[in-house]
């Protein structure tokens, strides 16, 4: 049967209509929740022996609050803890922040995987309140996290099982200072060093260090067009929206795709926990 114009036009709508609703629908109420577990080599120089094979566990931007739900967040740790890993590094923003979150991560956090080494954190923009500049807050939430087993570095660094991991604080809070970690770690030294934002790989404050940064902050732009970059990404560098990427000066960036999100909306971007096998690296 040959359509008229006008019903094909009709036909062609309602079929755009179902389509765009489907994904709407996928995007809103299905992608947001499914979370993705990548295995990822970690090559580390001067990897101690006894350390080759563990995992480091990369969880971030989980923002605790009203627009995530609870239950997703528990039963994605759930699934991360089955994992047993032997390090988790928690890379920034625990919360949106507002007047329930230091109640909501007292709940919460104690459901986070721990590794079995060492669980270790460092702290994103929304940590820090209000225009990203309340250090009270960030204080607040690190002593919370703190009571709860999670080591929260604060421009600091500590070994563990002779793996040196650096916390730097967040790129736009007012105690961004990466030489006070890099300082701290020498060219021998195995190590990982975690800064939320990675825009902070380009401030100067990094010296000599070469070696892995984990950061998130990104979201990975949380919807991204097949074979196309992501239309909105919270960075000044476009090249840092998400996965592996070298520095090409002996550092290597990982950003982390988030476990939360800001707005109930992904698509093609899936929620993320990364899972790092630590190999010595060959030089």
């Amino acid at each position: 049967m040959r359509l008229s114009r006008r019903q094909f036009l009709k036909r062609a709508a309602a079929t755009a209509f179902i389509g765009g609703s489907a994904a709407l629908g996928y995007s809103v109420g299905f992608e947001p929740h499914w979370v993705e577990f990548p295995l990822v080599p970690m090559p580390i120089r001067n990897l101690p022996n006894d350390l080759e094979g563990k995992t480091l566990m990369q969880i971030s931007d989980i923002h605790i609050g009203r627009r995530v739900s609870a239950d997703y967040l528990i039963e994605a740790f759930q699934q991360a803890a089955d994992v047993q890993p032997d390090f988790v590094a928690y890379t920034g923003d625990f919360v949106s922040f507002d007047d329930r979150s230091y109640e909501d991560v007292a709940k919460i956090m104690p459901h986070g995987p721990r590794g079995k080494l060492a669980t270790v954190a460092a702290l994103g923009n929304h940590d820090y309140g209000h225009r990203w500049e309340q250090v009270e807050v960030a204080d607040t939430i690190a002593n919370i996290l703190e009571d709860q087993g999670i080591r929260v570095l604060l421009n600091e660094v500590e070994t563990y099982s002779g793996l040196k991991i650096g916390g730097i604080e967040d790129f736009w809070s007012p105690r961004f200072n990466p030489i006070q970690v890099t300082s701290q770690i020498d060219k021998k030294d195995a190590a990982v060093v975690l800064c939320h934002n990675p825009d902070g790989v380009d401030a100067v404050g990094w010296g000599d260090y070469q070696g892995w940064i984990l950061a998130g902050h990104t979201h990975g732009g949380q919807v991204k067009p097949p074979f196309l970059p992501a239309p909105i990404l919270p960075v000044r560098n476009y090249r840092y929206s998400a996965g592996e990427i070298d520095l090409f000066d002996g550092r290597t960036l990982y950003v982390n795709r988030g476990l939360g999100h800001l707005f109930r909306l992904r698509f093609n971007v899936r929620p993320e926990v990364t899972l790092f096998q630590l190999t010595r690296q060959q030089t």
